[in-house]
């Protein structure tokens, strides 16, 4: 490897994501870094000037003129920051929230326009090549991430997809779940799909840096008055940011916050972790039984949490 074949990778990946001409790329008035800017604000919990600086190794009058002019058209409003008054707060407006939704929505389908392109034997590779460089060039504390770096969202076009396909690939190469499981994930995914109340029912999808990497659903049980939670995953080189405790923890706040009196699910005994999170979060056993599926020997367990009481 030399400094060259790193320039050369540069070059031929720039031009691929159109980042030389990202405003044309992507039909919008900004470049690449005042997109940035803007995704940044739109996701990311840490929304000080301070902080964008720090996380986007931005020169600070560079990024200063950026927010002048975010807020001169009306996509920001700046504040002294709550945590401290030294900081200025950035805030997207409803207009700027509109102009990153529409931003992530082109760069979501310019880049699907690339991925239709690799063909699915090969999408593995790519996404193993991917992670590869990611985690060779993260080694430093300073992009390693944390659990504030973690972003809950709801499920957009693919996701739903996304959640059987990990599920399947991951409980067949950590557990030796075979395909039954995969049918049953399928079946609750589109079930949920095809008809759900949006008020009573939700998915969430993690989001770290950009990609999925975790998702859990709420959906009504049939018991009156009862939420199951379903499909609580996380990306094995997620794990330890605490993102199963963040999905659990905005299932049971949905769930008591809609009105269920019940939040139940259904687990196995070798799922140590899950289990761990559950009972962290107040979730008491109320039965187990042994049972043969998806070609293993299991002891399948029942939870549940009285949304009624004390919570976590």
């Amino acid at each position: 490897m030399t400094v060259q074949d790193i320039r050369a990778f540069n070059r031929f990946y720039t031009n691929v994501i159109g980042a030389l001409d990202y405003s044309r790329h992507l039909y919008a008035p900004f470049t690449l870094t005042e997109s940035r800017v803007l995704y940044e604000l739109a996701y990311s919990p840490r929304t000080d000037a301070a902080d964008l600086r720090s996380e986007l190794s931005l020169d600070a009058g560079y990024l200063s003129r950026i927010l002048n002019r975010f807020e001169q058209d009306g996509l920001v409003e700046r504040a002294p920051s709550e945590r401290d008054p030294r900081r200025r707060q950035v805030t997207l407006t409803a207009r700027g929230r509109e102009t990153a939704e529409l931003l992530a929505e082109r760069a979501d389908e310019s880049v699907g326009a690339l991925l239709a392109t690799v063909p699915d034997a090969d999408r593995p590779r790519l996404a193993e090549a991917l992670h590869t460089v990611r985690t060779i060039l993260s080694a430093s504390d300073k992009h390693r991430p944390r659990p504030e770096d973690v972003v809950l969202r709801e499920p957009g076009p693919g996701d739903l997809g996304w959640i059987v396909q990990r599920n399947a690939a991951l409980y067949a190469s950590e557990y030796g779940f075979n395909a039954d499981y995969e049918g049953l994930v399928a079946r609750i995914v589109a079930d949920f799909a095809e008809d759900h109340d949006p008020h009573l029912e939700r998915v969430w999808i993690a989001e770290l840096d950009g990609r999925a990497v975790g998702c859990v659903m709420c959906v009504r049980d049939d018991a009156p008055g009862t939420a199951r939670l379903r499909l609580l995953l996380v990306e094995p080189d997620a794990r330890g940011l605490r993102i199963g405790d963040q999905l659990v923890a905005a299932v049971v706040e949905f769930a008591r916050g809609v009105g269920y009196r019940d939040l139940v699910l259904w687990t196995n005994d070798i799922l140590g972790a899950a289990r761990r999170i559950y009972q962290r979060h107040g979730f008491v056993l109320t039965a187990e039984k042994p049972h043969r599926s998806f070609g293993q020997d299991l002891v399948g367990q029942d939870w549940r949490l009285d949304l009624h009481g004390t919570g976590e």
